[in-house]
C-alpha cells in the first residue's frame, strides 16, 4: 500500500512550502529592518506564491478511482 499520486504530490508541495517559510523567516530575522506582523506575513505569502507547484489530478481522476484500489487517498 501506498499513496496515490495527488497526495504523494501534496506531501511534496507541503514539504517545499514549509521550507520556503523557513527560509523566509531566517531571512527576516537576519534583515536588520523591523517587520510588523503584517509585513512580514505579506513578504511569507509572496514567498510562497512565487513557487512553482503543479496540480497532479483533475477531479475527474479522482472520481474514477475504485475503493478497492490499495492506495492511501
Amino acid at each position: 500500500m501506498g499513496f496515490c499520486e495527488h497526495c504523494e504530490g501534496q506531501r511534496f508541495d507541503r514539504a517545499q512550502v514549509l521550507r520556503q517559510l523557513r527560509q523566509t523567516r531566517a531571512r527576516l530575522r537576519d534583515d536588520s529592518a523591523s517587520w510588523t506582523a503584517d509585513e512580514a506575513l505579506m513578504i511569507a505569502i509572496k514567498s510562497v506564491r512565487a513557487l512553482e507547484i503543479p496540480h497532479l489530478d483533475s477531479v475527474d481522476d479522482l472520481l474514477d478511482e475504485t475503493i478497492d484500489d490499495q492506495v492511501v487517498h
